[in-house]
């Protein structure tokens, strides 16, 4: 059954007490707010219950506020943020005291702050921890080929700090950790997961859900949105949760946004939503 289509999030949130929001293609393109995604949010948390914002981030929840506060999102939108650098801090704990590669930009070393962590070569580390290309501007997964030949033949576990493949950066798509994790098990290397659609970011979210709201939560009335197929929708059906999918244009989402092609991209990859959208308002 395809997604119930919706022209904005009032016409079904009464039947929810709380939202999980992603917040790349959803709320921003990483440059600019949405039209209409503020007065959303800020309105079902009037009327109805907390919301949580929810991202593949490879860095901790405690740096996002401020970068919504420079796009423009009040802090009146949502009530606390969880991110995949939270849920991946504890995934590299668990490996830890073996020496780490640390394979992506200086921009995400806050995930490594207050941890024991000794970094190594690559022909030395005991595990790699990927949250994103060295260069997204101008490199691919492809230029990654020797460094993850060197890992699988080391046999080398890889914590995945961003599931995400690729992001929408303005007007043009950039690759993300989730494309080197995706082609280190080509290869047949080991990844860990710790955010979209693995469950760890999920219990987190809920946690954080349930503290602003000062009470248990159904699972069922709560509402993930996203625009991530393989991510968003897919971490809802997988971990108990009804799905909005935002198919727009800010999104990682090619297809036209109509209600046909929406289904066709869903079927393709053998998840199911339960309402579609272009955008999020209310």
């Amino acid at each position: 059954m395809p997604p119930r289509f919706l022209h904005g999030l009032s016409e079904i949130a009464d039947d929810y007490d709380a939202l999980l929001c992603d917040a790349w293609g959803v709320i921003h393109n990483g440059i600019s707010l949405f039209d209409g995604v503020a007065e959303a949010l800020v309105s079902f948390r009037e009327r109805r219950g907390p919301v949580v914002i929810l991202t593949n981030a490879p860095r901790p929840s405690s740096v996002i506020p401020a970068q919504l506060d420079r796009i423009g999102l009040p802090r009146r939108a949502y009530d606390g943020v969880v991110t995949s650098g939270d849920a991946t801090r504890a995934a590299i704990e668990n490996l830890l005291p073996r020496t780490v590669f640390r394979l992506g930009p200086d921009k995400d070393d806050s995930l490594y702050a207050g941890l024991a962590v000794d970094f190594a070569p690559i022909e030395a580390a005991g595990f790699i921890v990927c949250t994103g290309l060295f260069n997204d501007e101008s490199e691919t997964p492809a230029d990654y080929a020797d460094l993850l030949g060197v890992a699988t033949a080391r046999k080398l576990p890889m914590v995945c700090a961003n599931p995400d493949i690729v992001v929408r950066w303005g007007d043009r798509l950039i690759y993300c950790a989730g494309a080197i994790a995706e082609a280190y098990e080509q290869r047949g290397g080991e990844v860990v997961y710790g955010g979209k659609p693995h469950a760890p970011i999920y219990k987190l979210a809920c946690a954080r859900l349930e503290t602003a709201a000062g009470r248990p939560l159904d699972r069922r009335r709560i509402l993930a949105i996203g625009d991530g197929v393989k991510t968003d929708i897919a971490g809802a059906e997988r971990n108990g949760f009804r799905s909005l999918f935002v198919a727009g244009a800010g999104g990682v989402h090619q297809g036209a946004a109509d209600e046909a092609s929406i289904a066709q991209s869903l079927g393709r990859a053998g998840v199911r939503a339960d309402f579609s959208a272009t955008g999020l308002v209310w």
